[in-house]
C-alpha cells in the first residue's frame, strides 16, 4: 500500500481535508472560496508566488472582499527579497491545517504548486539542515563567475540533479551544492530517502480540475493576463523595483518572488527589453507554460479525481458533500 493511502486509512474519521489542484486559471479560487462556505471550510494556499509580500494582482492573491468571504492561510508570510522552501512550506502549512481541524473545520488546501502539495501530503526526504557559511561561500563564488558556472560544477557533482535545476535557478544550485559540501552525497540521493515526516492529519479528497480543451484554458489565461495588466500589474512591478531591498540586491531576477511566471518578464520589460505587446506575448507564453508543467506534475502524481468545472460543476459538489459526509 502506497504511503499516500496509508495517511488517508489511518487518520480519525472527522479529520478531513480536500485538496483542490489544477493548472492556473483553472477556476479553483472560486471553487474553493464557494465549498468554505458551504461546507465550514478554511482555505488553505498551496501556491508559491502568494506566500510573497507585495505579489498581489499578478499571483492572482486573494483580495480583501475574498478573504472576507472565508479565512486564508498561507498568504503573505516572506517578503519578496527572501526565500521560502519547500519544507518551511510544509511546516508551516500542516500547523494551519492542525489548527483548522482542531476547531472543526474542513482544510481546502487549494493551488497549484505541485512541490508544496507533494511535501505537505506525502513528507520530504531527509536532508540536512541549511548552513548559513556554506550559503555564503557558495553565494560569493557565485557572483564571482555567475550562476551558470556553479551549475556547469553542480553537473559534474550531480548529474541528476542539474538535468533538472536551470542553469539560473539559483535557489536550487545554491542548495544542491549546499548538500554536497556538507554530506559529500548528491542531493538526488537524498531525494530518494523515504521521509521521516509525520503522516498527513486528515484523510484527503484529492480532486484536480481543468476544461478538456487546453485551447479553452489558454484563452482563459490570456484573459486573465489582460484583466491584470488593466488592474496595474505593471505599477505593481514598478512598486517591487522601488523597494531599496531590491534595488541593492545584486540578482533580482534570481529571486524566487521575481522569477514568479510574469513577474520576471514585467522586470525585464521595464529594464527595457522588448515593446508592451513582446511583454504580453511573453508573460502569456510563460503562464502557458507554467500550466503545461502543472498538467504533468498532476498526471504523474495520481489517484486524483479530474473535473471539468465549467461542466460538471454538480458532479464536483456531489462528490465533495459525500466526502465529508
Amino acid at each position: 500500500m502506497s504511503r499516500r493511502h496509508q495517511v488517508m486509512d489511518s487518520t480519525p474519521p472527522k479529520h478531513r481535508a480536500i485538496a483542490l489542484m489544477g493548472p492556473t486559471a483553472s477556476g479553483k479560487t472560486a471553487l474553493a472560496l464557494d465549498w468554505a462556505q458551504r461546507f465550514g471550510g478554511e482555505i488553505v494556499s498551496v501556491d508559491s508566488a502568494l506566500v510573497y509580500r507585495g505579489l498581489q494582482i499578478g499571483a492572482a492573491k486573494p483580495d480583501a472582499a475574498e478573504r472576507a468571504r472565508a479565512p486564508h492561510h498561507m498568504l503573505d508570510l516572506r517578503d519578496p527579497w527572501q526565500t521560502y522552501s519547500a519544507a518551511e512550506f510544509a511546516t508551516d502549512a500542516r500547523a494551519a491545517v492542525e489548527d483548522i481541524l482542531s476547531r472543526g473545520r474542513v482544510p481546502i488546501l487549494a493551488g497549484g504548486t505541485g512541490l508544496y502539495f507533494a511535501a505537505l501530503l506525502d513528507g520530504l526526504s531527509p536532508m540536512p539542515e541549511a548552513d548559513a557559511e556554506t550559503r555564503a561561500a557558495i553565494t560569493a563564488e557565485a557572483e564571482a563567475i555567475g550562476w551558470p558556472a556553479l551549475h556547469a560544477r553542480l553537473a559534474t557533482l550531480d548529474p541528476e540533479a542539474a538535468a533538472r535545476i536551470k542553469p539560473g535557478d539559483a535557489q536550487r544550485i545554491q542548495r544542491a551544492l549546499e548538500v554536497h559540501r556538507l554530506t559529500g552525497t548528491p542531493i538526488s540521493e537524498w531525494q530518494k530517502r523515504p521521509s521521516e515526516s509525520p503522516p498527513f492529519p486528515a484523510q484527503v479528497l484529492p480532486l484536480a480540475i481543468a476544461p478538456p480543451e487546453r485551447a479553452t484554458l489558454h484563452a482563459r489565461i490570456a484573459t486573465r493576463f489582460d484583466a491584470m495588466l488593466a488592474a496595474g500589474f505593471l505599477d505593481e512591478v514598478r512598486a517591487l523595483r522601488a523597494l531599496p531591498q531590491l534595488q541593492a540586491h545584486p540578482t533580482p531576477l534570481e529571486l524566487p518572488a521575481i522569477r514568479a511566471v510574469g513577474y520576471r518578464q514585467a522586470w525585464e520589460f521595464l529594464d527595457g527589453q522588448g515593446t508592451a505587446e513582446d511583454f504580453r506575448e511573453r508573460g502569456i507564453a510563460a503562464t502557458r507554460q507554467l500550466a503545461k508543467r502543472q498538467f504533468t506534475w498532476l498526471r504523474g502524481r495520481g489517484g486524483a479525481r479530474w473535473f471539468d468545472p465549467a461542466t460538471q460543476r454538480a458532479a464536483l459538489d456531489a462528490e465533495v458533500a459525500a466526502f465529508l459526509g
